[in-house]
């Protein structure tokens, strides 16, 4: 691997890592080496090639989706067939070359783009001018289904109700659909929100979804109850998450946005080893630098993937998202920090430093950061959580304080499939009252297994992993959560 005589910082890859581009990540910025614009190369140096290539060849650095987010508000009908009519037809026109674009940018810049992913409008609010059973809007989800697969797309997410303060008859019907539509769809991923700092939190949705979470379990048991993995219940879900479950796209949105998510668990695990028993100090910043660094890629396929589609840009979402792949893991990087397992003390603590510098370093990257940003900690996607669970340090107790101070919640949890509805809508609830109280967004993606118990292990499969089943407080909360109406917002939410 040479410069080229006569050409200082000039540099050439061996054909196998040679891209038509390859993105280089520099601190002022990230500049990318193109075959075709030779005349930005100088700014180049031989260090921050080899260390871009081997964040992508050897430590799992990707972005994890290109999200396009879709307003469906316009395709509103009085007819279910002519909705549905409305909204592939639109679907097909926007989202038309996700896929090839996706796969033309990885190609060209040698940047793994895992999926391609369409988020629209809340569904719950297209349809209520023409669903008058949950039926009908399982017609609809089929007809998203075979949209998504037409564009050959990994998921749509956007099969949603907003429910923070109270349900309408739409919402309610949609949330009743929930179980069928998940069970006969492969592509489409669901999600309620049940409250918000500044509403507080609707608890006839919660105890609902205690009873949808149950039944989608039983609708899809033969699948190892995989129906809840596409469903997710949140507290102030933002408006432009490109990850799925929980992405839908908000009416505050335009009509359509490229939203990208980036991801580098094994980066940041790589650098850290690096500087084994460092000051804090030291740790923060590396971690800081390094979260800028995986950003900027993001940014730059954000915006080439904008700029080819015609859709403006959006948001970058800067989420270390584990995967069950060796070294692709949160759970390693809480150990490179100095635990012996995720769930010993200091762990809150240890976390709460990494996801606060990823943030940080995020920002600093783009003027656009938004989704979630930050690490997640899903329970069968990370084979480090897997093993904290087996040898007995983690449980669900720790994973919902662990949630106080991490982007998301408690995510991809398996528990005995006797769970009752109460028992399911008291974690819910919970939950959603860490994200109401510290104004952060929260969600429960949490598996009762059906005709599993603790101690088996369930098999989901690709990015989803497998996860051994975990026990759930065994005493009851059913008169808590059978009590009507809503917990009022906090005080600190009074801004005016």
């Amino acid at each position: 691997m040479a410069a080229k005589p006569g050409h200082a910082g000039r540099v050439t890859l061996p054909s196998f890592h040679q891209p038509d581009n390859l993105l280089v990540p520099v601190c002022h910025g990230l500049v990318y080496y193109t075959r075709h614009h030779e005349s930005r190369i100088a700014m180049i140096n031989i260090s921050e090639v080899l260390e871009t290539n081997k964040m992508i060849q050897d430590e799992n650095l990707d972005v994890r989706t290109i999200t396009m987010g879709i307003s469906l508000l316009d395709c509103a009908d009085a007819g279910v067939g002519a909705t549905c009519e409305k909204i592939r037809a639109k679907i097909l026109r926007l989202a038309g070359g996700l896929v090839r674009t996706g796969e033309d940018i990885s190609r060209e810049f040698g940047i793994p783009i895992v999926n391609k992913r369409i988020s629209i409008t809340p569904i719950s609010l297209v349809g209520a001018s023409c669903c008058r059973t949950p039926g009908d809007y399982v017609t609809i989800a089929r007809t998203l289904d075979r949209t998504a697969s037409e564009l050959g797309v990994n998921f749509l997410g956007g099969y949603s109700a907003v429910v923070s303060k109270g349900m309408t008859p739409s919402d309610e019907l949609l949330i009743r659909s929930i179980p069928e539509a998940l069970a006969v769809t492969e592509r489409i991923c669901s999600s309620v929100n049940v409250g918000s700092t500044k509403t507080g939190l609707d608890m006839d949705a919660v105890r609902l979804m205690g009873e949808i979470v149950k039944a989608t379990a039983e609708r899809t048991k033969e699948r190892d109850s995989l129906g809840c993995a596409k469903l997710v219940v949140l507290c102030n879900a933002p408006d432009d998450n490109p990850f799925m479950a929980g992405a839908f796209h908000g009416v505050s949105e335009a009509d359509a946005v490229i939203n990208v998510g980036v991801s580098g668990p094994g980066v940041v695990k790589y650098v850290l080893e690096q500087i084994r028993d460092a000051d804090f100090e030291t740790l923060c910043e590396t971690i800081k630098k390094t979260a800028f660094k995986i950003t900027r890629v993001g940014q730059l396929v954000a915006q080439e993937a904008s700029r080819r589609l015609g859709v403006p840009f959006g948001i970058i979402d800067l989420s270390l998202a584990p995967t069950p792949a060796v070294g692709d893991s949160v759970a390693d990087i809480l150990k490179e920090i100095g635990l012996e397992h995720p769930g010993a003390p200091g762990t809150t603590a240890a976390l709460a430093l990494l996801n606060d510098q990823v943030k940080k370093g995020g920002v600093m990257a783009s003027s656009y950061v938004g989704g979630l940003s930050g690490a997640f900690i899903p329970v069968s996607e990370d084979q480090g959580m897997i093993d904290a669970v087996n040898a007995g340090a983690l449980t669900i107790e720790k994973l919902e304080a662990m949630t106080c101070v991490c982007s998301v919640g408690l995510d991809m949890i398996a528990i005995p499939g006797d769970t009752p509805a109460t028992s399911i809508a008291g974690i819910i609830a919970d939950e959603a009252a860490i994200g109401m109280v510290n104004q952060k967004t929260t969600a429960v993606r949490i598996i009762p297994v059906i005709g599993k118990s603790v101690g088996d292990t369930v098999e989901f499969g690709g990015l989803l992993g497998h996860a051994p089943v975990m026990p759930v407080n065994r005493f009851a909360c059913d008169r808590f959560v059978s009590r009507t109406g809503r917990i009022p917002a906090p005080i600190h939410s009074f801004k005016n």
